[in-house]
């Protein structure tokens, strides 16, 4: 009896160690296609790196690597005429299949082994992919691919409790969002955050709406886009959507302070490779007000649902239809008690809300291997709202609306693009972007917008790529913006030229002429807040147009780093600016000028006379995750001014002068197959401009009042912030999971936003952004 006791001891005991000891595996697969023509490679060598397996991929462009420890690796494909591509930073996990898509491009020389591709070809210059790896990396991102984008050279964060983007120097509003190649409306949740006045900007938002289990890799460009783009002047996030996995079902789950998120993904059967990819999201603040936790005395809240759904066709080609939306609101309610309130604020009740959606279809298909057509329907939405209640102090019980916003948005998108390659040196893009779009606006209090505008912007545009030489590729291109509202346009000429010094160095050069459509609060702004004049004095505006020019030079280091220099400059023209004397109008804003506009509305006769002026210079260096750690430092230094309607130059309000930043981290294998990172980003950026104000007349008059005069004369102390992020990760049979802890502002410095008079207080306010912020989070995937 103690003998087969102790065998069956023995025997429980080895089996335990033997599955301790068990290499936790999973399965990677994709496919390799043409960058342009999506023609399918076969033949293509694929290769994981870390541990020397390799393929080829099959007659229809696909390849697998089955049973594959898991654990961090690099794909290096290759294929014949075309530039070999590496894919750094793929994490392989348990429970979770890797699926990727790989596109090459084109080459007509043989080209050194250490010639890797590191970026897809989209544009020569001004252009950054954002992986998916990155964000759920990155310290203190949120899961936002913007707010991944700050770890880029020339590019910083308008206020830090929002993902609104200044880049080399330009508002917020000069850049695009865009959805699988189609201008969307803002997806963002809580529009208003971080903003002067509380208002809900065009551009930003506390929260993205698309969840990161939705996104594939996105493209972030920041000057002198390709013929392909255009309606924005300072950059474009085109997010791109993920396709479900096709051969298994796969689920998500994640708790943090951002919110709960649940995801699944799989096919619809096993026999059809058609997939389906949804997730849902509630915010974890909205769970603590339902329970009756505020922060600050404002509740906030939101919630999103996002899919995919992808069918795949034998002769067809292939449809994807994807849909999002999202609420948020928040509330803040002041107390009743007068002896509570200590600043302005206090004494009203703001209610805020803001809803967005959009779906579409899109539908690619290859017309013979030289030639593919890709085209998107896409209509998107969003309506939001504040009002604002001031309270009686004889009884705070009644309560008086003071400020009135509304704003409603509604796009009907169509695009299509025809890619067809002539030969090995000429490739010729052409396609047609039509867009309708309804704008209505309400704004009462202490300025005065309001009406609604429709009308449709056409677009279509034209690229020749040429390769003169083996080492040289140039591209001309034309683009053209009308739209019918009033009967505006803008003819736009793009050239770039690429040049492969050595195996290692290349030179690039770019130029393009771009244009956008004003803001809707100034198309709908009325001329005279006092008489409340309903002439529409800035409806017949121009677009603004610059011309941006940029040289880069790019260096692929031995040991795995890439050096990058740019230098650009963008001169700005068309802007709208108040000319009028004073014996013409009730009040004039000699400095006004629309490049620092954000979220105000305007309520002066604007003429297309002002101008601004960018320019800079970007270095970034970039090591991705290999041999257990990553690095990406990159910094500029640029000047940013503009000319108003008084002939006088300016700074611009974001002329901050100098961007920096430290992103990197570290990644330890435990024996129990777990794994410690350890991450970090340092922002140094310098101070944006504010305007002085004018403290005996704001005591006057009881508000804010700015010297105008003297706009962004003062400039702001230095933005500093260290963010750390910390996670341990651990796979098992069928799942892994993620413990992370994120640490935004790590120091906890005081950050100015802006300053204002205080009619409580009776003297002026300073404006902070965020503090130290704590967000703990677990991942689940199985």
């Amino acid at each position: 009896m103690n003998k087969n006791l102790l065998f069956t001891l023995c025997l429980w005991l080895s089996s335990a160690l033997l599955v301790h000891a068990q290499t936790n595996t999973t399965t990677i697969r994709g496919s390799v296609q043409d960058f342009e023509t999506r023609a399918i490679l076969a033949g293509a060598s694929v290769q994981l790196i870390e541990i020397g397996q390799g393929t080829i991929t099959a007659a229809d462009g696909s390849f697998r690597f089955e049973k594959v420890p898991v654990g961090r690796y690099s794909l290096k494909i290759t294929s014949l005429g075309y530039s070999p591509y590496l894919l750094p930073e793929l994490l392989l996990e348990s429970g979770k299949e890797k699926i990727v898509s790989i596109s090459l491009a084109p080459s007509t020389q043989q080209l050194d082994e250490a010639m890797v591709i590191s970026s897809k070809p989209l544009a020569f210059s001004s252009i950054q992919e954002i992986t998916v790896e990155q964000t759920l990396r990155y310290a203190a991102t949120y899961l936002d691919p913007a707010r991944v984008a700050t770890s880029f050279p020339g590019v910083a964060s308008a206020n830090d409790q929002a993902n609104g983007l200044v880049i080399r120097g330009n508002t917020p509003n000069g850049m695009q969002w865009r959805l699988e190649g189609v201008e969307i409306v803002n997806p963002n949740h809580l529009s208003n955050a971080g903003t002067f006045s509380d208002r809900a900007t065009q551009t930003g938002g506390g929260v993205n709406i698309l969840s990161t289990q939705l996104l594939d890799d996105s493209y972030f460009l920041t000057g002198a886009f390709p013929a392909e783009y255009g309606n924005a002047l300072s950059g474009v996030l085109d997010m791109k959507l993920r396709t479900g996995n096709n051969e298994q079902t796969e689920f998500t789950a994640q708790a943090g302070l951002i919110g709960l998120d649940v995801a699944a993904e799989g096919p619809f059967s096993k026999k059809s490779k058609a997939s389906y990819l949804v997730n849902y999201r509630y915010s974890f603040t909205g769970l603590l007000g339902a329970m009756g936790v505020t922060f600050g005395g404002e509740d906030i809240r939101f919630q999103d649902l996002s899919f995919t759904i992808t069918l795949p066709t034998a002769k067809h080609g292939e449809f994807k239809f994807f849909g999002l939306g999202g609420y948020s609101s928040n509330i803040f309610k002041a107390s009743r008690n007068v002896d509570e309130w200590v600043f302005q604020k206090d004494g009203f009740d703001i209610d805020y809300t803001n809803a967005m959606g959009a779906v579409g279809l899109t539908h690619s298909i290859q017309m013979g291997p030289k030639t593919s057509v890709k085209s998107v329907l896409v209509t998107s939405a969003l309506e939001n709202g504040r009002d604002g209640y001031i309270l009686s102090k004889a009884n705070t019980d009644r309560r008086f609306l003071v400020e009135e916003d509304a704003i409603s948005k509604s796009r009907l998108s169509y695009s299509t693009t025809l890619s067809h390659r002539l030969n090995a040196k000429h490739l010729i893009k052409t396609g047609l972007f039509l867009t309708y779009q309804v704008d209505e606006i309400l704004s009462r209090g202490s300025q005065v917008s309001d009406g609604r505008m429709e009308g449709t912007v056409i677009q279509p545009y034209a690229t020749w790529q040429w390769k003169p030489a083996k080492r040289l590729t140039t591209e001309l291109g034309l683009h053209y913006l009308g739209y019918t509202y009033n009967k505006t346009n803008s003819v736009e000429p793009r050239a770039a030229v690429h040049f492969q010094a050595s195996p290692r160095q290349s030179i690039s050069f770019s130029y393009g002429l771009h244009s956008q459509l004003q803001q809707p609060q100034v198309y709908l702004a009325v001329k005279n807040s006092n008489t409340q004049a309903n002439d529409r004095p800035n409806r017949l505006l121009s677009p603004t147009r610059a011309h941006h020019f940029v040289a880069g030079y790019q260096q692929n280091l031995s040991k795995g780093g890439i050096l990058k220099i740019e230098t650009y400059l963008q001169n700005i023209f068309d802007v709208p600016v108040v000319t009028l004397s004073p014996v013409l109008s009730y009040r004039v804003l000699p400095s006004f000028s629309t490049l620092n506009l954000v979220e105000n509305f305007v309520d002066q006769k604007l003429e297309n006379a002002g101008t601004g002026r960018n320019y800079g210079v970007e270095v970034s260096y970039q090591k991705y995750l290999t041999k257990g750690y990553y690095v990406l430092i990159s910094g500029s230094l640029y000047n940013s001014t503009y000319v108003g309607g008084d002939g006088i130059r300016r700074s611009t309000r974001y002329n901050g002068g100098h961007t920096f930043s430290f992103t990197g981290g570290k990644e330890i294998i435990t024996k129990k197959q777990a794994i410690w990172g350890f991450n970090t980003r340092i922002l140094w950026l310098g101070g944006f401009r504010d305007t002085p104000i004018d403290l005996e007349t704001s005591q006057a008059e009881q508000t804010t009042v700015y010297s105008v005069k003297d706009a962004f004369t003062v400039k702001m102390k230095d933005y500093f912030r260290p963010d750390l992020r910390i996670y341990w990760k651990k796979n098992h049979a069928k799942y892994n999971r993620t413990l992370a802890l994120d640490i935004q502002n790590v120091s906890n410095t005081e950050n100015e936003a802006f300053s204002y008079y205080d009619i409580l207080q009776r003297q002026l306010v300073p404006r902070y952004q965020l503090g130290m912020i704590p967000v703990l989070s677990y991942r689940w995937e199985f």
